[in-house]
């Protein structure tokens, strides 16, 4: 089975369904969900590091976690930050070294996952 049957929905539409439940969420914990965009926000400013390499390293850690959500989520963000394939490729490369075999598995959901977006985009 190759991976773009093996997920039920896209990345995009995992993408845009985190956005929505997240409203949701905000709707019903508004303390709480105004608290984590606040850490969002300080945790991908530019300081030391770039907000790029920031979003590659969430995308790393996305891997490494196992969160296909996640990945959408942060693939949109790196691009928005002007990542390449390559470059989301190479923090594949980072994630893989650090997870082992089933982050080579989420690595391979995360590069489908950039294609997808790619994909779309032109």
């Amino acid at each position: 089975m190759s991976n773009a049957t093996a997920h039920a929905t896209s990345f995009r539409d995992n993408f845009r369904n985190v956005v929505k439940n997240s409203q949701t969420l905000a709707s019903a914990q508004p303390e709480v969900m105004k608290a984590f965009a606040g850490l969002h926000v300080a945790g991908s400013a530019t300081g030391a590091l770039d907000h790029k390499t920031k979003e590659l390293m969430c995308l790393a850690i996305s891997v490494v976690v196992r969160c296909d959500d996640c990945i959408a989520y942060h693939i949109h963000d790196a691009l928005e930050a002007g990542a390449t394939r390559e470059e989301m490729a190479d923090a594949l490369g980072v994630a893989i070294l650090m997870g082992g075999g089933p982050s080579m598995i989420y690595a391979a959901h995360a590069i489908e996952a950039v294609d997808e977006f790619l994909e779309r985009a032109g």
